[in-house]
């Protein structure tokens, strides 16, 4: 079967504009052109599609879906599973967050009495099952099993205050990195702050503190393009490694 734009794009609900697009950046090509110079795509076009509206769904962007497609050991199949699992796990999100909606809701029309602790319920547990799905298998592999399940658990056991001061250090280590930056010198005394921020950051959740394991963590976030754009995207190109040299001054 092949399909015009139109037509595509009406199966697919994808604006044609939007095909035009992908095909100009070569994330989607159709498969020949007609002698009026229309756009024709066949099945594999149409498979190929499918898997990137897949992606797009996880807020992927279009560049990391056009390297992980055009990847000569791409597999559809195994495509579809890493899909399911990843939805699956956005679906345990969803739930649980709307299970404290609903709590609230109760709470607020004086059905039930919510603690402060299910308040934040959700959110915590949305994090864990985020964190999970993003890097749980890359933090396994680097720390074990067993040290990310108490770090799961600990993080599930935070009080209303420990999770708000957690958040808080969080942001305050991204506004402070982009200050220590503008000094150019990650072991001065503004780098070596947001270092020290850092550590308490990850007392919030680590089993046991480490300086091994703090500077394999910061050596992580320059490795792996997901650490570093968490990083790089708010305080500036060069965060990540900014941030790595300033643990690893602060604690050799």
């Amino acid at each position: 079967m092949e399909y015009t734009v139109n037509t595509l794009s009406r199966i697919a609900s994808v604006s044609k504009r939007t095909l035009h697009y992908y095909d100009e950046i070569g994330l989607l090509s159709p498969k020949r052109k007609s002698s009026n110079g229309y756009r024709i795509y066949g099945e594999q076009e149409v498979e190929k599609l499918q898997q990137i509206l897949f992606y797009r769904n996880l807020d992927m962007p279009l560049e990391e879906i056009k390297q992980i497609l055009d990847d000569v050991h791409f597999d559809s199949e195994t495509a579809l599973v890493e899909h399911r699992q990843r939805l699956l796990a956005k679906k345990i999100q969803l739930d649980q967050l709307l299970t404290t909606i609903d709590k609230t809701l109760a709470n607020k029309r004086g059905e039930i009495k919510m603690s402060d602790k299910e308040k934040f319920e959700g959110f915590k547990k949305e994090l864990i099952e985020k964190n999970e799905t993003q890097y749980g298998e890359e933090v396994r592999e680097k720390y074990g099993t067993e040290t990310v399940e108490k770090s799961n658990k600990k993080f599930a056991s935070l009080s209303k205050e420990e999770y708000e001061h957690m958040q808080q250090l969080a942001a305050q280590i991204l506004e402070d990195l982009k200050t220590a930056m503008q000094t150019k010198n990650s072991n001065s005394e503004e780098a070596l702050k947001v270092a020290a921020l850092h550590k308490e950051w990850l007392t919030f959740t680590w089993p046991t503190y480490s300086k091994e394991a703090h500077k394999g963590l910061a050596q992580m976030y320059v490795d792996d393009p997901r650490f570093t754009k968490y990083y790089d995207e708010p305080a500036g190109e060069g965060a990540a490694e900014f941030l790595r040299d300033a643990v690893f001054n602060y604690i050799k």
